[in-house]
């Protein structure tokens, strides 16, 4: 790989950013203050505009998924209307030098953008639960290109990251135009990941429920209409201009017994574990490659390798799995096919996420989910011959159950199951076994495969529910600075006359360096019992806990707790220990309390 042409091309797009032409073509446009004044006075104005970012989610939607279907014309060389995971044989030769080759553009195109564009790109759960919806519309573009380049070379990715990606950036940037409160401007982001997953599924309520679970953290009367509109128009609009093909197409008849139900909770948990070993699988994939540390470019063509000789033996293993999820073609293939299969399918997920590819793993995982339950249901008609157990209808609530582990959101997961299949009965046993997943897998592991992903990161998310004021609510903007030291060794009759009761309740000692050295607590320096004679260093409390001034309030209160303390002293930094202020943990609570209040009653005015 040739160092220089790449430095070369650094320079090149530094040049260009610093004549501003990358600044001019990406920045942010705003629309009259007259109009935008309107839309902020009505509630009615958001859902115009949410039907405005459910028309381009469509358009998104269609866009993307031509695009990964055009790769896969050009580079597998298949018919129109052919799916690459469809396939039952795939030529060796394109079977190993796509996906490599890929893989190494990919890893030098990430190398390039790396240098020109080295801040993190955000994600809509991100964007929502830190950044009050703020999104980049490059940043979005960038991924949401990645994304199907990634499926396009047949690297086994999700596409339905990129659908949310670009759909929701481009809502934020539409929200922005208009300067949207925070609140209107989460619920506009939710609107366009709800409208590409409405879009992508043909499930507009499913689409609708992804917002309220997932994106936006919650539902709300105010954000029904706008994310329900939204997801309407995506659907509509997204199968007008090219209709997709899901896959999930079960039988007409399907019978759902008593004892399905019951079972139904237990694929609830086997979903679990294998979510969890799923979403850990790929982190210590990435672990390895970057134990290697090989260059981008290197990982991906290794993971593009892998997934071709994967899918020497089942093309299954390629793409998101469109082509293979199909109930009524894999699953009539023989059983040690579909065993196969799903070995394959994970173990290709996993490299192809850990080594660096674009995407996610929602459609890989209900295609996964949906060879378990089959193989599940066959094994209890071998060990259980005088029942009867659909096959079909156990691939449904397997790929149901084992996307809410790994996604989340089981309502979303219920709903598209009843969208795509049309069978209350079968619904109900589906609503069980995502119950079941869902929640035991917010008790045992506490993460979805996004949030897992922040978790790798260093950050605390959990969910989109929005937590971005209290990093903004930090020790500096809390602390009193006008605090009161005193030498550490300072006698006990010279502190008490320089600071009688009632004059202040804390002081903070330092040291011979002027660095911290612990609180002193005026009350219990004038205590009878007290020798006169004494060193303030002898009543010191608190002296290895202090706060930092870039804390946030989360922080700052778990401090407290684990010092035990009502007061701590705010200092510069670890290493210099300079006093800079005091914060009482009453203070901190108090002001938790009130901006807490605050922002339900702005919730609470914007209803």
């Amino acid at each position: 790989m040739n160092e220089p042409g790449f430095a070369g091309f650094h320079v090149y797009i530094g040049s260009l950013r610093s004549c501003g032409l990358i600044e001019k073509i990406t920045r942010h446009f705003e629309i009259p203050r007259r109009l935008r004044a309107l839309v902020r006075a009505r509630e009615s104005s958001l859902i115009v505009l949410a039907g405005l970012v459910g028309a381009v989610s469509g358009v998104v939607v269609a866009a993307m998924g031509a695009g990964v279907d055009l790769l896969h014309r050009l580079l597998f060389h298949l018919d129109p209307g052919v799916r690459l995971s469809g396939l039952l044989r795939l030529d060796p030769v394109l079977a190993i030098s796509v996906p490599l080759a890929g893989g190494l553009a990919l890893g030098i195109a990430a190398e390039v953008i790396a240098r020109w564009r080295p801040e993190r790109e955000v994600d809509p759960i991100e964007a929502n639960a830190l950044h009050g919806g703020r999104m980049s519309l490059l940043g979005s573009i960038i991924v949401a290109a990645q994304t199907v380049w990634s499926s396009g070379v047949g690297a086994s990715v999700g596409i339905e990251a990129g659908y949310t990606q670009l759909a929701s950036g481009l809502a934020s940037r539409i929200g922005n135009a208009f300067r949207l409160r925070r609140a209107d401007l989460r619920i506009l982001v939710g609107c366009g990941a709800a409208a590409g997953i409405a879009g992508a599924f043909g499930a507009p309520l499913a689409g609708a429920f992804y917002g309220f679970e997932l994106i936006i953290g919650g539902y709300s009367p105010t954000s029904l209409a706008p994310v329900g509109l939204a997801a309407v128009i995506g659907y509509l609009l997204a199968h007008a201009l090219a209709p997709i093909e899901t896959g999930i197409v079960a039988p007409d008849k399907i019978v759902v017994a008593t004892h399905d139900l019951v079972i139904a909770a237990t694929i609830g948990l086997l979903s679990v574990g294998l979510g969890i070993a799923l979403m850990r699988g790929v982190a210590l994939c990435e672990e390895f490659f970057l134990r290697l540390r090989w260059r981008p470019a290197l990982r991906t063509m290794a993971g593009g390798l892998v997934v071709g000789l994967l899918a020497m033996v089942s093309p299954q293993v390629m793409s998101s799995g469109h082509g293979a999820l199909h109930l009524s073609g894999v699953l009539n293939l023989s059983l040690s096919a579909v065993a196969l299969i799903f070995v394959l399918k994970i173990a290709a997920s996993i490299v192809s996420l850990g080594c660096g590819f674009r995407g996610g793993m929602f459609f890989s995982s209900l295609l996964i989910g949906a060879l378990g339950g089959h193989l599940l249901a066959v094994a209890l008609t071998a060990v259980w011959p005088g029942a009867t157990f659909d096959t079909d209808a156990y691939a449904v609530i397997g790929m149901s159950a084992l996307s809410a582990a790994v996604i989340g959101g089981p309502l979303t997961m219920t709903f598209i199951a009843l969208e795509t299949t049309g069978d209350l009965w079968l619904t109900t046993a589906v609503l069980i076994a995502v119950i079941v997943a869902a929640q035991v897998t917010r008790e045992t592991f506490g993460y979805s495969f996004a949030t897992w992903r922040f978790h790798l990161r260093g950050e605390t998310i959990r969910s989109a529910a929005d937590i971005g004021w209290m990093r903004e609510l930090i020790v500096s903007k809390m602390m009193r600075q006008d605090v009161r030291t005193v030498p550490a060794l300072t006698t006990i009759a010279s502190f008490r006359e320089a600071f009688p009761v009632g004059f202040t309740a804390y002081v903070i000692a330092v040291d011979e360096q002027e660095r911290y050295a612990g609180i002193v607590r005026v009350a219990d320096a004038h205590a009878p019992e007290v020798s006169a004679e004494k060193s303030v260093k002898d009543l010191l409390s608190n002296a290895g806990d202090m706060l930092l001034p870039g804390m946030a309030i989360k922080e700052a209160v778990l401090a407290f707790d684990r010092a035990e303390a009502e007061a701590l002293a705010v200092v510069d930094s670890l290493s210099q220990r300079r006093v800079i202020g005091l914060l009482t943990e009453a203070y901190a609570l108090r002001r938790y309390a009130a901006e807490l209040d605050r922002r339900r009653q702005e919730f609470i005015g914007h209803e």
